[in-house]
């Protein structure tokens, strides 16, 4: 599979908010322009058999808090710590530019890499918006030409290793919204936004067009 063209790829993370003039078209990730969820792709991916189901049997306090909860932002945290912490920075990011070559022409659904690419000719701006965690998801938005990237953040020690759970909140729901308008300014207009469930439904309210499970394509 080729990669569509790329351009810049800016940090979801920037200080100050950026003008922007170019209409926006903020992308989901799993779900909507994958066939699965990459988050839990990677992790499974990264650690043999006996060890994932290890680490899914630690998780089992956290599904039933969970089930109580409905919590997603504190299970994410949970898993993070299952299979992530004490991970230097450097190793975690040269394991997702790996799976990003290994799995990029399995997950992404092909009518999804043609709106994104209709976009990119338009001259749109780019942005996945997601929450699964930056720190995965970048290489898959380099890859794919993303002007910008939006996610949840894992949290790092001081010695620059996976700390425990995440910095701030999941991005889903209204935090998807809350950080397109940190990143472009509370008076952002995002002309379309793609997404596939209720955690995107504010962002797809908060666009002029919002588009719920239109890709349906498999690789």
């Amino acid at each position: 599979m080729t990669a569509p063209e790329r351009s810049p790829l800016d940090s979801g993370g920037a200080p100050q908010a950026q003008v922007e003039t170019r209409p926006i078209a903020a992308f989901d990730f799993d779900g909507t322009l994958t066939v699965a969820d990459s988050f839990t792709a990677f992790l499974r991916w990264r650690t043999t058999p006996f060890r994932w189901l290890l680490g899914l049997s630690r998780l089992v306090p956290a599904a039933l808090v969970y089930l109580a909860t409905r919590d997603r932002g504190r299970l994410k945290a949970a898993i993070v710590e299952v299979f992530l912490f004490g991970l230097p920075r450097a190793t975690l990011e040269r394991q997702a530019e790996a799976f990003v070559v290994d799995r990029a022409a399995h997950l992404f659904r092909p009518d999804a890499l043609e709106r994104w690419s209709a976009h990119r000719a338009a001259g749109d701006r780019l942005v996945i918006v997601t929450a699964s965690p930056e720190e995965v998801v970048a290489p898959f938005a380099s890859w794919l030409g993303a002007d910008a990237l939006i996610g949840s953040r894992l949290s790092w020690s001081a010695a620059n290793q996976v700390g425990r759970g995440l910095e701030g909140s999941n991005c889903r729901g209204v935090e998807k919204v809350r950080r397109l308008q940190a990143l472009f300014g509370p008076a952002v207009q995002i002309a379309d936004a793609y997404g596939d469930t209720a955690g995107d439904r504010e962002m797809l309210a908060f666009a002029r067009r919002g588009h719920m499970r239109l890709f349906t394509g498999r690789p």
